[in-house]
Protein backbone atom coordinates (compact mmCIF):
# COMPACT_ATOMS: atom_id res chain seq x y z
CA UNK A 1 0.00 0.00 0.00
CA UNK A 2 1.31 3.29 -0.72
CA UNK A 3 1.84 5.96 2.03
CA UNK A 4 0.53 9.86 1.56
CA UNK A 5 1.52 12.66 3.72
CA UNK A 6 -0.36 15.69 3.14
CA UNK A 7 1.15 18.69 4.50
CA UNK A 8 -1.15 21.46 5.74
CA UNK A 9 -4.98 20.34 7.21
CA UNK A 10 -6.93 22.85 6.32
CA UNK A 11 -9.58 23.25 3.59
CA UNK A 12 -7.61 21.93 0.59
CA UNK A 13 -5.46 19.22 2.52
CA UNK A 14 -7.70 17.41 4.56
CA UNK A 15 -10.63 17.43 1.96
CA UNK A 16 -7.49 15.04 -0.27
CA UNK A 17 -6.75 13.19 2.78
CA UNK A 18 -10.51 12.05 3.19
CA UNK A 19 -10.36 11.08 -0.46
CA UNK A 20 -7.13 9.42 -0.32
CA UNK A 21 -8.30 7.31 3.05
CA UNK A 22 -11.52 6.62 1.02
CA UNK A 23 -9.48 5.08 -1.89
CA UNK A 24 -7.14 2.59 -0.06
CA UNK A 25 -4.64 4.65 0.06
CA UNK A 26 -2.59 5.32 3.71
CA UNK A 27 -2.78 8.65 4.51
CA UNK A 28 -1.36 10.73 7.14
CA UNK A 29 -1.79 14.27 7.94
CA UNK A 30 1.43 16.58 8.76
CA UNK A 31 0.43 20.00 10.43
CA UNK A 32 2.30 22.79 12.98
CA UNK A 33 -0.91 23.21 14.99
CA UNK A 34 -0.98 20.54 17.83
CA UNK A 35 -4.69 21.66 18.52
CA UNK A 36 -5.88 20.56 15.21
CA UNK A 37 -4.00 17.21 14.77
CA UNK A 38 -5.27 16.57 18.35
CA UNK A 39 -9.17 17.03 17.66
CA UNK A 40 -8.94 15.24 13.87
CA UNK A 41 -7.03 12.21 15.91
CA UNK A 42 -10.02 12.49 17.99
CA UNK A 43 -12.65 12.47 15.60
CA UNK A 44 -13.37 16.14 14.96
CA UNK A 45 -13.29 18.39 12.17
CA UNK A 46 -12.36 22.06 12.85
CA UNK A 47 -13.62 22.03 8.48
CA UNK A 48 -17.01 23.04 7.03
CA UNK A 49 -17.23 20.47 4.07
CA UNK A 50 -16.22 18.14 6.67
CA UNK A 51 -18.02 16.24 9.13
CA UNK A 52 -17.28 14.79 12.58
CA UNK A 53 -18.66 11.45 11.56
CA UNK A 54 -16.28 11.83 8.28
CA UNK A 55 -13.33 12.58 10.22
CA UNK A 56 -13.82 9.66 12.36
CA UNK A 57 -14.59 7.51 9.50
CA UNK A 58 -11.11 8.59 8.35
CA UNK A 59 -9.51 7.74 11.01
CA UNK A 60 -11.32 4.34 11.37
CA UNK A 61 -9.89 3.96 7.55
CA UNK A 62 -6.70 4.42 9.43
CA UNK A 63 -6.44 7.93 8.62
CA UNK A 64 -3.67 9.38 11.73
CA UNK A 65 -2.84 13.28 11.64
CA UNK A 66 1.01 14.31 13.86
CA UNK A 67 3.17 17.00 14.35
CA UNK A 68 6.14 14.59 13.77
CA UNK A 69 7.97 15.57 10.47
CA UNK A 70 10.37 11.89 10.63
CA UNK A 71 6.71 10.45 8.74
CA UNK A 72 7.87 12.32 5.48
CA UNK A 73 10.72 9.38 5.08
CA UNK A 74 8.67 6.77 4.75
CA UNK A 75 6.37 8.36 2.18
CA UNK A 76 5.52 7.45 -0.96
CA UNK A 77 4.06 11.09 -2.10
CA UNK A 78 4.16 14.11 -0.18
CA UNK A 79 1.56 16.71 -1.35
CA UNK A 80 1.42 20.11 0.35
CA UNK A 81 -1.52 22.11 1.29
CA UNK A 82 -0.61 25.03 3.15
CA UNK A 83 -1.45 28.66 3.06
CA UNK A 84 -0.08 31.15 0.92
CA UNK A 85 -1.55 34.23 1.86
CA UNK A 86 -0.32 38.07 1.04
CA UNK A 87 2.52 39.89 2.55
CA UNK A 88 1.97 43.13 4.81
CA UNK A 89 3.04 44.98 1.24
CA UNK A 90 0.26 43.39 -1.01
CA UNK A 91 2.85 40.85 -2.13
CA UNK A 92 2.69 36.83 -1.89
CA UNK A 93 3.66 35.26 1.07
CA UNK A 94 5.59 32.24 0.50
CA UNK A 95 7.04 31.76 3.95
CA UNK A 96 4.64 28.20 4.83
CA UNK A 97 5.89 26.76 1.52
CA UNK A 98 9.43 27.80 1.98
CA UNK A 99 8.94 26.23 5.78
CA UNK A 100 7.06 22.93 4.44
CA UNK A 101 9.85 22.17 1.95
CA UNK A 102 13.00 23.02 4.47
CA UNK A 103 11.14 20.30 6.38
CA UNK A 104 10.68 17.65 3.78
CA UNK A 105 13.76 18.35 1.79
CA UNK A 106 15.78 17.09 5.50
CA UNK A 107 13.23 14.01 5.36
CA UNK A 108 13.25 13.15 1.90
CA UNK A 109 14.09 9.73 0.44
CA UNK A 110 14.90 8.60 -3.37
CA UNK A 111 11.84 7.83 -5.12
CA UNK A 112 9.07 10.51 -3.64
CA UNK A 113 7.07 12.54 -5.14
CA UNK A 114 6.53 16.19 -4.40
CA UNK A 115 3.61 18.54 -5.30
CA UNK A 116 2.46 21.63 -4.35
CA UNK A 117 -0.81 22.34 -4.59
CA UNK A 118 -0.98 25.72 -2.77
CA UNK A 119 -1.53 28.57 -5.53
CA UNK A 120 1.56 30.45 -6.37
CA UNK A 121 2.80 32.61 -8.62
CA UNK A 122 4.06 30.80 -11.39
CA UNK A 123 8.30 30.15 -11.36
CA UNK A 124 7.42 28.94 -7.59
CA UNK A 125 7.94 25.51 -7.99
CA UNK A 126 11.29 25.67 -10.39
CA UNK A 127 12.85 28.44 -9.21
CA UNK A 128 11.80 28.05 -4.75
CA UNK A 129 10.56 24.65 -4.39
CA UNK A 130 13.19 22.70 -6.22
CA UNK A 131 16.03 24.26 -5.11
CA UNK A 132 14.97 24.09 -1.78
CA UNK A 133 14.49 20.35 -1.60
CA UNK A 134 17.75 19.78 -3.59
CA UNK A 135 19.72 21.85 -0.90
CA UNK A 136 18.23 20.16 2.00
CA UNK A 137 17.90 16.66 0.46
CA UNK A 138 21.53 16.39 -1.56
CA UNK A 139 19.09 15.14 -4.31
CA UNK A 140 18.03 15.88 -7.42
CA UNK A 141 14.73 16.88 -8.87
CA UNK A 142 13.59 14.33 -11.82
CA UNK A 143 16.77 12.29 -11.34
CA UNK A 144 16.20 11.22 -7.54
CA UNK A 145 12.83 12.07 -6.73
CA UNK A 146 9.64 13.84 -8.75
CA UNK A 147 8.31 17.30 -8.60
CA UNK A 148 4.94 18.06 -9.59
CA UNK A 149 2.99 21.23 -8.82
CA UNK A 150 -1.10 20.49 -9.13
CA UNK A 151 -3.61 23.50 -7.81
CA UNK A 152 -6.07 22.75 -5.46
CA UNK A 153 -9.60 23.91 -6.94
CA UNK A 154 -11.47 23.33 -3.67
CA UNK A 155 -14.89 25.49 -3.60
CA UNK A 156 -16.07 25.28 0.32
CA UNK A 157 -19.60 24.81 0.89
CA UNK A 158 -20.28 23.29 -2.84
CA UNK A 159 -22.05 19.69 -2.90
CA UNK A 160 -22.06 19.26 -6.67
CA UNK A 161 -18.32 19.83 -7.33
CA UNK A 162 -15.53 17.81 -4.94
CA UNK A 163 -12.31 17.06 -5.12
CA UNK A 164 -13.42 13.75 -7.05
CA UNK A 165 -15.10 15.28 -9.80
CA UNK A 166 -13.03 18.17 -10.39
CA UNK A 167 -10.80 17.68 -13.35
CA UNK A 168 -7.43 17.68 -11.58
CA UNK A 169 -4.53 19.55 -13.69
CA UNK A 170 -0.57 18.28 -13.08
CA UNK A 171 2.78 19.79 -14.10
CA UNK A 172 5.88 18.17 -13.55
CA UNK A 173 9.47 19.52 -13.43
CA UNK A 174 10.23 16.65 -16.21
CA UNK A 175 7.77 14.73 -18.07
CA UNK A 176 8.76 11.67 -16.21
CA UNK A 177 7.59 14.02 -12.71
CA UNK A 178 4.09 14.74 -14.99
CA UNK A 179 3.56 10.79 -15.34
CA UNK A 180 4.40 10.60 -11.90
CA UNK A 181 1.84 12.74 -10.60
CA UNK A 182 -1.03 12.08 -13.13
CA UNK A 183 -0.62 8.40 -12.17
CA UNK A 184 -0.94 9.46 -8.09
CA UNK A 185 -3.67 11.62 -8.81
CA UNK A 186 -5.50 8.79 -11.36
CA UNK A 187 -6.25 6.39 -8.12
CA UNK A 188 -8.30 9.51 -6.76
CA UNK A 189 -9.78 11.83 -8.98
CA UNK A 190 -12.17 11.31 -12.37
CA UNK A 191 -10.13 13.00 -14.60
CA UNK A 192 -6.56 13.91 -14.99
CA UNK A 193 -5.29 16.96 -16.99
CA UNK A 194 -1.76 17.07 -18.27
CA UNK A 195 -0.28 20.56 -18.21
CA UNK A 196 2.91 21.13 -20.49
CA UNK A 197 4.61 22.03 -17.24
CA UNK A 198 4.68 23.81 -13.73
CA UNK A 199 4.37 27.06 -14.89
CA UNK A 200 1.62 26.40 -16.95
CA UNK A 201 -0.54 24.00 -13.86
CA UNK A 202 0.71 27.48 -11.91
CA UNK A 203 -0.94 30.05 -14.75
CA UNK A 204 -3.88 27.97 -14.58
CA UNK A 205 -5.00 28.91 -10.94
CA UNK A 206 -4.42 32.09 -11.07
CA UNK A 207 -6.12 32.86 -14.63
CA UNK A 208 -9.29 30.97 -12.79
CA UNK A 209 -9.10 33.07 -10.31
CA UNK A 210 -8.43 36.60 -12.20
CA UNK A 211 -11.43 35.41 -14.64
CA UNK A 212 -13.77 35.45 -11.78
CA UNK A 213 -12.08 38.81 -10.38
CA UNK A 214 -12.15 40.68 -12.96
CA UNK A 215 -15.55 39.79 -13.95
CA UNK A 216 -17.27 40.50 -10.66
CA UNK A 217 -15.36 43.94 -10.75
CA UNK A 218 -17.33 44.59 -14.18
CA UNK A 219 -20.87 44.03 -12.52
CA UNK A 220 -19.70 46.00 -9.53
CA UNK A 221 -18.71 49.02 -11.57
CA UNK A 222 -22.03 48.56 -13.58
CA UNK A 223 -24.38 48.16 -10.18
CA UNK A 224 -23.05 51.51 -9.02
CA UNK A 225 -23.74 53.74 -12.38
CA UNK A 226 -26.93 51.42 -13.08
CA UNK A 227 -27.95 53.14 -9.67
CA UNK A 228 -27.27 56.49 -10.62
CA UNK A 229 -29.12 55.99 -13.37
CA UNK A 230 -32.49 54.62 -12.21
CA UNK A 231 -31.65 51.04 -13.78
CA UNK A 232 -32.18 48.01 -11.86
CA UNK A 233 -29.16 46.27 -12.43
CA UNK A 234 -29.99 42.80 -11.04
CA UNK A 235 -33.11 42.65 -13.63
CA UNK A 236 -30.35 43.60 -16.57
CA UNK A 237 -28.21 40.46 -15.22
CA UNK A 238 -31.32 38.56 -15.55
CA UNK A 239 -32.04 39.71 -19.13
CA UNK A 240 -28.81 39.07 -20.34
CA UNK A 241 -28.44 35.23 -19.18
CA UNK A 242 -31.01 34.56 -20.91
CA UNK A 243 -29.03 34.30 -24.20
CA UNK A 244 -27.45 30.40 -24.18
CA UNK A 245 -24.13 31.49 -25.79
CA UNK A 246 -21.31 34.09 -25.33
CA UNK A 247 -22.29 35.02 -21.70
CA UNK A 248 -21.85 33.86 -18.31
CA UNK A 249 -23.52 36.16 -15.17
CA UNK A 250 -21.59 37.38 -12.29
CA UNK A 251 -23.40 38.90 -9.82
CA UNK A 252 -22.54 42.41 -7.80
CA UNK A 253 -22.12 42.45 -4.24
CA UNK A 254 -20.41 44.34 -1.13
CA UNK A 255 -17.26 42.89 -2.40
CA UNK A 256 -15.10 39.59 -2.66
CA UNK A 257 -13.83 37.18 -0.14
CA UNK A 258 -11.82 33.46 0.39
CA UNK A 259 -8.81 32.14 0.35
CA UNK A 260 -8.83 33.01 -3.51
CA UNK A 261 -10.15 35.88 -5.48
CA UNK A 262 -9.00 38.47 -3.20
CA UNK A 263 -5.53 37.12 -3.18
CA UNK A 264 -4.88 34.97 -6.20
CA UNK A 265 -4.88 37.47 -8.46
CA UNK A 266 -2.48 39.48 -6.77
CA UNK A 267 0.37 36.86 -6.91
CA UNK A 268 0.22 37.26 -10.77
CA UNK A 269 -0.09 41.21 -10.69
CA UNK A 270 2.86 41.10 -7.93
CA UNK A 271 5.29 38.56 -10.44
CA UNK A 272 4.02 40.36 -13.86
CA UNK A 273 5.65 43.91 -12.29
CA UNK A 274 8.60 41.99 -10.11
CA UNK A 275 10.21 40.41 -13.35
CA UNK A 276 8.83 42.11 -16.53
CA UNK A 277 8.45 46.16 -15.06
CA UNK A 278 5.04 46.63 -16.02
CA UNK A 279 1.71 46.29 -13.86
CA UNK A 280 -0.94 44.04 -14.32
CA UNK A 281 -3.79 46.43 -15.21
CA UNK A 282 -7.19 44.62 -15.15
CA UNK A 283 -6.28 42.69 -11.97
CA UNK A 284 -5.18 46.24 -10.37
CA UNK A 285 -8.30 48.08 -11.33
CA UNK A 286 -10.70 45.47 -10.77
CA UNK A 287 -8.65 45.01 -6.85
CA UNK A 288 -9.52 48.57 -6.43
CA UNK A 289 -12.77 48.10 -8.10
CA UNK A 290 -13.78 45.33 -5.45
CA UNK A 291 -12.23 46.36 -2.25
CA UNK A 292 -13.52 49.73 -2.56
CA UNK A 293 -16.85 47.91 -2.42
CA UNK A 294 -17.84 48.28 1.22
CA UNK A 295 -17.25 52.11 1.41
CA UNK A 296 -19.76 52.45 -1.30
CA UNK A 297 -22.14 50.17 0.67
CA UNK A 298 -21.82 52.18 3.58
CA UNK A 299 -22.62 55.46 1.30
CA UNK A 300 -25.49 54.10 0.27
CA UNK A 301 -26.17 53.08 4.16
CA UNK A 302 -25.56 56.48 4.94
CA UNK A 303 -28.26 58.16 1.88
CA UNK A 304 -30.95 55.57 3.57
CA UNK A 305 -30.88 56.47 6.28
CA UNK A 306 -30.37 60.24 5.46
CA UNK A 307 -34.26 59.55 4.05
CA UNK A 308 -35.30 58.66 7.55
CA UNK A 309 -33.99 62.06 8.97
CA UNK A 310 -31.23 59.74 11.06
CA UNK A 311 -26.90 59.88 10.90
CA UNK A 312 -24.99 57.19 10.72
CA UNK A 313 -23.65 58.11 14.08
CA UNK A 314 -25.91 56.58 17.05
CA UNK A 315 -28.46 54.40 14.54
CA UNK A 316 -28.30 50.87 14.81
CA UNK A 317 -27.30 48.79 11.57
CA UNK A 318 -28.05 45.29 11.53
CA UNK A 319 -26.04 42.96 9.00
CA UNK A 320 -27.11 39.86 8.15
CA UNK A 321 -24.98 37.09 7.16
CA UNK A 322 -21.26 38.09 7.80
CA UNK A 323 -19.35 35.03 6.13
CA UNK A 324 -17.82 35.44 2.72
CA UNK A 325 -20.02 32.29 0.95
CA UNK A 326 -23.30 30.88 1.67
CA UNK A 327 -24.35 28.35 4.12
CA UNK A 328 -20.38 27.95 5.35
CA UNK A 329 -18.53 29.19 8.36
CA UNK A 330 -15.68 30.81 6.43
CA UNK A 331 -14.96 34.24 7.36
CA UNK A 332 -11.46 34.64 5.46
CA UNK A 333 -11.16 38.47 3.75
CA UNK A 334 -15.04 38.79 3.88
CA UNK A 335 -16.04 42.07 2.84
CA UNK A 336 -18.57 42.49 5.90
CA UNK A 337 -15.58 43.10 7.84
CA UNK A 338 -14.16 46.44 6.46
CA UNK A 339 -17.78 46.91 5.99
CA UNK A 340 -18.63 46.91 9.81
CA UNK A 341 -15.69 48.28 10.78
CA UNK A 342 -16.22 51.57 8.31
CA UNK A 343 -19.78 52.04 10.37
CA UNK A 344 -18.06 51.52 13.60
CA UNK A 345 -15.77 54.47 12.57
CA UNK A 346 -18.84 56.64 11.54
CA UNK A 347 -20.19 55.83 15.03
CA UNK A 348 -23.02 53.18 14.18
CA UNK A 349 -23.95 50.56 16.41
CA UNK A 350 -23.41 47.52 14.27
CA UNK A 351 -25.13 44.27 15.18
CA UNK A 352 -24.71 41.24 13.34
CA UNK A 353 -26.74 37.66 13.20
CA UNK A 354 -25.42 34.75 10.95
CA UNK A 355 -26.20 31.30 12.13
CA UNK A 356 -22.97 29.77 11.05
CA UNK A 357 -21.07 32.38 13.14
CA UNK A 358 -20.65 31.92 17.00
CA UNK A 359 -18.02 34.94 17.72
CA UNK A 360 -16.92 37.30 14.73
CA UNK A 361 -13.79 39.04 15.71
CA UNK A 362 -14.81 42.39 14.82
CA UNK A 363 -14.44 44.28 18.07
CA UNK A 364 -17.61 46.52 18.45
CA UNK A 365 -20.07 44.74 16.95
CA UNK A 366 -22.72 42.75 18.99
CA UNK A 367 -24.70 39.33 17.85
CA UNK A 368 -28.32 38.87 18.24
CA UNK A 369 -29.73 35.70 18.85
CA UNK A 370 -33.39 37.02 17.97
CA UNK A 371 -32.79 37.85 14.76
CA UNK A 372 -36.62 38.75 14.00
CA UNK A 373 -36.99 40.97 17.02
CA UNK A 374 -33.29 42.74 16.17
CA UNK A 375 -34.43 43.74 12.69
CA UNK A 376 -37.81 45.68 13.98
CA UNK A 377 -35.66 47.36 16.25
CA UNK A 378 -32.82 48.26 14.57
CA UNK A 379 -32.77 51.73 11.93
CA UNK A 380 -31.71 49.32 8.77
CA UNK A 381 -31.39 45.98 8.29
CA UNK A 382 -28.35 44.72 5.60
CA UNK A 383 -28.44 41.58 4.18
CA UNK A 384 -24.91 40.73 3.58
CA UNK A 385 -24.43 37.13 2.37
CA UNK A 386 -27.86 35.01 2.04
CA UNK A 387 -27.84 31.94 3.88
CA UNK A 388 -30.27 29.24 3.27
CA UNK A 389 -31.46 29.08 6.67
CA UNK A 390 -32.71 33.35 6.08
CA UNK A 391 -36.41 33.62 5.73
CA UNK A 392 -35.58 36.63 3.65
CA UNK A 393 -39.41 37.87 3.31
CA UNK A 394 -40.13 37.07 7.11
CA UNK A 395 -36.95 39.21 8.08
CA UNK A 396 -37.97 42.05 5.42
CA UNK A 397 -41.38 42.39 6.61
CA UNK A 398 -40.37 42.55 10.32
CA UNK A 399 -37.69 45.15 9.82
CA UNK A 400 -38.13 49.03 9.67
CA UNK A 401 -35.84 49.11 6.32
CA UNK A 402 -34.30 46.65 4.55
CA UNK A 403 -31.23 47.22 2.53
CA UNK A 404 -30.32 44.42 -0.12
CA UNK A 405 -26.99 43.46 -1.54
CA UNK A 406 -27.57 40.13 -3.00
CA UNK A 407 -30.46 40.72 -4.82
CA UNK A 408 -32.58 38.25 -3.24
CA UNK A 409 -35.76 40.62 -2.82
CA UNK A 410 -38.34 41.25 -5.13
CA UNK A 411 -39.37 44.90 -6.40
CA UNK A 412 -39.99 47.41 -3.61
CA UNK A 413 -37.07 46.65 -1.49
CA UNK A 414 -34.04 49.24 -1.67
CA UNK A 415 -31.18 46.68 -3.31
CA UNK A 416 -27.31 47.19 -3.96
Amino acid sequence: MSTLVVVGLGYVGLPLAQLATRRGVSAIGLDTSAGVVAQLNDGRSHVDDISDAEVAEMVALGFTATTDDAVIADADTVVVCVPTPLSEDGGPDLSMVRSAMTVIGRRLTAGTLVVLESTTYPGTTEELVKPLLEEASGLRAGEDFALAFSPERVDPGNQTFTVENTPKIVGGSTPACTERAAAFYGQLVEEVVVAKGTREAEMAKLLENTYRHVNIALVNEMVRFSHELGIDFWDVVGLASTKPFGFQAFWPGPGVGGHCIPIDPNYLSHRVQEKLGYPFRFVELAQEINSSMPRYVVQRIQSLLNEEGKAVKGSTVLLLGVTYKPNIADQRETPARPLAEQLLRLGARVQYFDPFVDHWRVEGTQAVTDVAAAAGAADLTVLVQVHDAFDVPALVAASGRFFDLRGATSDGTERL
